[in-house]
């Protein structure tokens, strides 16, 4: 069933009536080439599933009628990955719509010392995630945190666990040595460069914990996937 995005829709009764906004309906019609009567699904983003009946296919707002409202359990922990752009912003939407896909809950782009870029397209960004969402069939909207400078996200983010990736040669645990199943946790992701030794000295001193993620040096939007997955899968 074709799932469509509805972050503004208020949990009601079923029988109520919505409007889709002018690109999910373009997307609806125009693309999907859906007909009323056609049955569609839609999330809020926050684990609400809507499966609805089209009662009218216009391009500029197709209107549904709910007809099964299905609140979906919340995830038992949450991963948020702190990242440094990529030169080629192209490699970070690509980790953003894989890590979507994969159910990441919190991202946000981080900005270090030896960082390739010190820009983002906010808005393209969070295009790549609703999109990312409505192909996995996902009702749990990733939180896009606004970027921001290391030093500051060391600051003001906390989590049970907290883990930064490094290439330095320090004395380092593995994934499944630092995280304990089900805790909430944070991972660092540096530039290409990797982060400083300051940098990584004042994680430390926030309670952050050196991993390592194999023998391989992996490029940023690799290593924040493979972290991620590890982290999923301790959590099977």
């Amino acid at each position: 069933m074709h799932l469509f995005y509805a972050p503004d829709i208020v949990l009601s009764d079923i029988g109520a009536i919505y409007a889709l906004n002018g690109e999910e309906s373009q997307h609806c019609v125009k693309v999907l080439r859906l007909k009323e009567g056609n049955t569609v699904s839609l999330t809020d983003g926050t684990g609400n599933l809507y499966e609805a009946l089209l009662l009218q296919a216009n391009p500029k707002s197709c209107t549904v009628q709910i007809s099964n409202i299905v609140n979906q359990a919340s995830t038992r922990y949450s991963v948020h990955i702190a990242i440094a752009p990529t030169k080629n912003i192209a490699r970070t939407e690509w980790f953003l719509e894989k890590a979507t896909e994969m159910g990441i809950s919190d991202i946000t782009p981080v900005y270090s010392a030896n960082s390739e870029r010190n820009t983002i397209k906010r808005e393209r960004f969070d295009k790549i995630l609703i999109s990312a969402l409505k192909q996995s069939q996902q009702t749990f909207m990733p939180v896009l945190h606004d970027a921001i400078k290391l030093n500051e996200f060391l600051d003001s983010f906390d989590a049970q666990c907290k883990l930064i990736a490094t290439c330095e040669d320090n004395d380092k645990q593995t994934i499944k040595q630092a995280y304990k199943p089900f805790e909430s946790v944070i991972v660092l992701i540096g530039p290409e460069g990797d982060f400083t030794l300051e940098e990584i000295k004042k994680a430390k001193q926030k309670g952050y914990k050196l991993i390592t993620l194999g023998c391989n040096r992996l490029r940023t939007e690799t290593a924040a996937l493979v972290a991620l997955q590890s982290i999923n899968f301790m959590n099977l």
